[in-house]
């Protein structure tokens, strides 16, 4: 609350000599996943710094995206192929957003133009870059929205029109639900100011999802000792077997 407070009094009293600047916050910039994270959510605030109010009949409106770690994948598709079910067509994907988020004022491309959204790849299709699909993908654009879809379905890339609320073209705020299966890595933050579906400023900045606790310790492990890991592995497994057969004899006495 504190930070919001400030950030928006240093937006209230900011001159900017002509320019319009967005003057932007989070409630967190770090994310710790543990043994009982189920999602979370970030508040997003801020407000525009300007040197005079805006013409009458002129508005402006606020466009927020929160894309996570990108991996290269291939998208594949299945075919009855002489009575089995195999790989058919797929198309490689340079790399794709672990998790990407869209939160705006209002519809995206009532806000910004083509143009814009090529120059600055803010609607999900564009956030995904494809290299291109193989010899059997005669569409590769339908790979690539079936890969949407799926991870629409799955909470990993969000479309959230009207969320973000901005009042009086000056104080704007919104809330990004992260869903449990986060990705660990940097997730970049964007916030557009728009007008007339052009982009007049950006902001950006970055927010770190990592582990902590025991999930931490022994991704640690498995990375820097993975005999010890496989060591450990094994003696819990043969622990909680043990444990099971002794509990199952106790029952039948």
């Amino acid at each position: 609350m504190t930070r919001l407070l400030l950030t928006l009094l240093f937006a209230l009293f900011a001159t900017t000599a002509g320019a319009q600047k967005l003057v932007t916050g989070v409630s967190r910039d770090q994310v710790a996943i543990t043994a009982n994270f189920d999602g979370s959510d970030i508040l997003v605030y801020g407000a525009v710094a300007r040197d005079a109010p805006l013409p009458k009949g002129q508005t402006q409106n606020i466009v927020i995206t929160l894309e996570g770690p990108s991996e290269p994948l291939i998208v594949r598709k299945k075919a009855r192929i002489f009575g089995i079910w195999a790989n058919h067509e797929s198309v490689h994907v340079d790399s794709a957003p672990s998790f990407y988020a869209v939160s705006t004022t209002g519809p995206l491309f009532d806000l910004i133009s083509h143009t814009e959204d090529l120059r600055y790849h803010i609607s999900v299709p564009l956030a995904i870059r494809e290299i291109g699909g193989t010899a059997t993908a005669q569409h590769p654009k339908k790979f690539i929205d079936a890969l949407i879809k799926i991870r629409t379905k799955d909470g990993k890339y969000e479309n959230e029109i009207g969320a973000v609320k901005f009042r009086d073209n000056t104080l704007f705020s919104t809330r990004v639900q992260l869903p449990a299966n986060l990705t660990e890595g940097a997730y970049k933050l964007r916030i557009f100011l728009t007008q007339d579906r052009k982009v007049i400023d950006m902001s950006e900045t970055s927010i770190e999802v990592r582990k902590a606790g025991i999930e931490r310790w022994l991704f640690n492990l498995s990375a820097d000792r993975p005999a010890l890991y496989g060591i450990l592995s094994l003696f819990i497994a043969i622990s909680a077997g043990w444990l099971a057969s002794a509990a199952f004899q106790l029952l039948r006495r």
